[in-house]
């Protein structure tokens, strides 16, 4: 031990245990105040820190209780405690462990510290290393695509607070480290989640210098409608994308508003081809085992019957589509059905579904009715008959642009198919998912998943020019360049099954996308999942197909492609334990559930019960953080987000008592 090491000892330690070491103090230590060399410690706040000294490093304490024992002589009329004579004990617990001379300190102990061993109180310089605020942004010269040399800093640390224990010390967190894994951010509502996440986006995207964080991609699922006001104040390189979600009564004006640096403002409109069959069973609530086979083969026949772009149809193309209507009509023209309602019904199909074979022309005269009975049956199964196949394939659904209205067309057709091949009760078993597309067609909050091929934009129907244009990448002739950083899918006139679709539909395209591209893991995306818990959900689905599934992909196999997560929710208990496990970083707000708290504990166990214990008392605006983007778990007060996102509480009290009766609310 150095002699500046004896000038600031404090205490030693009386008792070690596996979850707690015991610090008895020097005796004339008054209300736990140590007059050091330098200046006055009050070692006596939880959660500050102790340092043991060792042969190379020193061991770091986190003081986590107080007491005091009276050891004066009693007397029988005393009831006060001699403080004088009483001997102190500190309560800590080691966290990591740093050298003696230089170096950074790391979280873990290998080992505890012996018995009777010398204890110091922490300088400032010692709180620098364990904080590790003394990192220098580099100074590099990259080329930029003009071929100009830029020279400016790349930091290696963004500063997200102060800390809640030591005055007016910053709380960094590591770059890499908290933007190269997911993220979670709880806390109850009111608790200061949205700031957050805020402050942070604000602290990526104010730097003006020559560096600013151009090659960002953050996407964010801004389900209350909040984050617009609070991008204001940005680097004046960065531009954003708004787009909003809304229904067929949405006034194109309430566009303009989007937010200040958004150069791209529109409607939110998601093609309905773009979904995968299990993103169709999602929508229209599919069961596995009965309807997702109609579903599926329904889908398969928009694919079958879909324009081909003024090419002639591949042969067999054109036989499966000859199979299909032959196979059908057939099985109407052998029913029990009275002739004139076989006539509707094949009437209705060759409307919808033909081809230069089988179509309204060739059948119309064959199947009029006269006296109740058909002109010409015979005749026209004839000519269906030689166009049936033993083995025939049907193709799969291949998410080739069709109108939503003619899926029920399709899902139609597909049920006649399955009865013509046996499946008699088919119509009854999905008769829930035909009224569930029905109100979907007529729902206007489903109005920007309904928009046909012919009312969009080149850019809005393929799916990756859809998604470049969300990432803010154009393509050059030089190749793909980034173009925004910031991307709000406002989402708040959603209901929560729309935001649910929408988030893992846009989530999933993403990903693949990213999936595609070759070299990979050049361009990290962050999807900021806002009210997680209202599509990330624990709970199983009441349907087969849970939207979940998705994002916990992306949670188990992002990092290698670049994609990560950014989850914010109230409620850490109703999210998918698979997502949760996945996070590298927590930022934890006042939680006071105890279903949540309990979640928490489950999957920090590395974290002190004593800090736990803090988190229902929080106040607004402070948060605990752990996990690999800081050295050590500390409680902060977050960064003031400036502006604000629009999420204030409501002023109560002046909101009610007012002089006007009746009071104007808004213009």
């Amino acid at each position: 031990m150095t002699r500046d090491d004896n000038n600031r000892t404090i205490g030693k330690i009386v008792s070690v245990s596996a979850d707690r070491v015991v610090v008895e103090l020097h005796r004339g230590s008054d209300n736990f105040t140590v007059v050091g060399f330098d200046d006055i410690h009050y070692i006596a706040t939880l959660g500050s820190y102790l340092l043991v000294p060792t042969r190379s490093e020193y061991v770091v304490l986190e003081v986590i209780g107080l007491r005091e024992k009276d050891t004066s002589p009693s007397y029988p009329n005393s009831v006060e405690l001699n403080k004088a004579g009483a001997a102190k004990f500190l309560d800590v617990v080691p966290v990591g462990a740093m050298p003696v001379e230089g170096g950074i300190f790391r979280f873990g102990v290998s080992s505890f510290p012996p018995l009777y061993a010398d204890v110091l109180y922490a300088r400032d310089e010692d709180l620098d290393r364990i904080f590790n605020v003394e990192q220098v942004p580099d100074q590099i010269a990259k080329i930029d695509a003009d071929d100009v040399e830029r020279r400016g800093e790349v930091p290696h640390t963004i500063e997200i607070g102060t800390s809640a224990v030591f005055k007016g010390y910053p709380v960094k967190a590591q770059l890499d480290s908290l933007f190269g894994g997911h993220v979670a951010v709880l806390g109850n509502t009111g608790s200061g989640k949205s700031c957050t996440v805020a402050s942070i986006l604000q602290s990526v995207f104010t730097r003006s210098d020559e560096f600013a964080a151009n090659g960002a991609a953050f996407i964010i699922f801004d389900v209350n409608g909040e984050y617009r006001q609070a991008l204001e104040n940005l680097a004046w390189q960065i531009n954003g994308s708004y787009f909003k979600a809304a229904n067929e009564e949405f006034e194109e004006n309430q566009l303009d508003e989007g937010f200040v640096g958004a150069d791209l403002v529109d409607r939110f409109r998601l093609p309905h081809w773009f979904m995968t069959v299990d993103e169709w069973a999602l929508l229209l609530r599919a069961s596995e085992r009965s309807q997702q086979p109609a579903l599926r083969t329904a889908l398969g026949l928009t694919t079958l019957f879909a324009e081909q772009d003024g090419h002639q149809l591949e042969v067999d193309i054109a036989s499966i589509r000859n199979h299909v209507l032959a196979k059908i009509i057939l099985a109407i023209l052998q029913s029990d059905a009275s002739s004139a309602s076989k006539s509707d019904r094949i009437r209705s199909i060759l409307a919808s579904f033909h081809t230069e074979e089988i179509n309204l022309e060739i059948a119309r005269h064959r199947i009029r009715v006269n006296f109740g009975e058909f002109a010409d049956v015979e005749g026209l199964a004839e000519v269906l008959s030689q166009y049936v196949q033993d083995e025939p394939v049907l193709p799969t659904y291949a998410n080739r642009p069709f109108s939503f209205e003619r899926l029920q067309a399709a899902l139609d057709l597909a049920l006649h198919y399955e009865e013509a091949n046996g499946n008699k009760q088919i119509r009854e078993y999905c008769s829930q998912m035909v009224t569930r597309l029905k109100s979907v067609i007529d729902n206007p909050d489903f109005e920007f998943l309904r928009a046909n091929a012919d009312e969009l934009e080149n850019h809005e129907c393929e799916p990756t020019q859809f998604v470049d244009r969300l990432l803010g990448i154009s393509k050059t002739e030089n190749g793909y360049c980034k173009e925004r950083q910031l991307c709000i899918l406002d989402l708040n006139d959603a209901s929560d099954e729309i935001v649910e679709l929408a988030s893992a539909v846009v989530a999933r395209l993403i990903f693949d996308r990213m999936r595609r591209t070759e070299p990979r893991n050049k361009m990290p995306v962050h999807l900021i999942l806002e009210e997680a818990h209202r599509y990330i959900s624990e709970r199983p689905s009441r349907f087969a197909i849970d939207a979940g599934v998705t994002f916990q992909r992306i949670a188990k196999e992002g990092r290698k492609y670049g994609a990560f997560l950014i989850v914010a929710s109230q409620r850490p208990s109703e999210l998918s334990k698979t997502v949760l496990s996945q996070c590298n970083n927590f930022i934890i707000h006042r939680i006071q559930n105890p279903d949540d708290l309990f979640q928490i504990r489950q999957m920090t166990p590395f974290i002190s019960e004593t800090v736990l214990k803090r988190l229902p008392s929080l106040p607004k605006q402070h948060a605990l953080i752990f996990g690999n983007a800081v050295k050590i778990p500390m409680t902060f007060r977050v960064r003031d987000a400036d502006p604000a996102p629009n999420s204030d509480d409501a002023q109560i009290r002046d909101l009610w008592y007012i002089p006007d009766n009746p009071r104007l609310l808004w213009t």
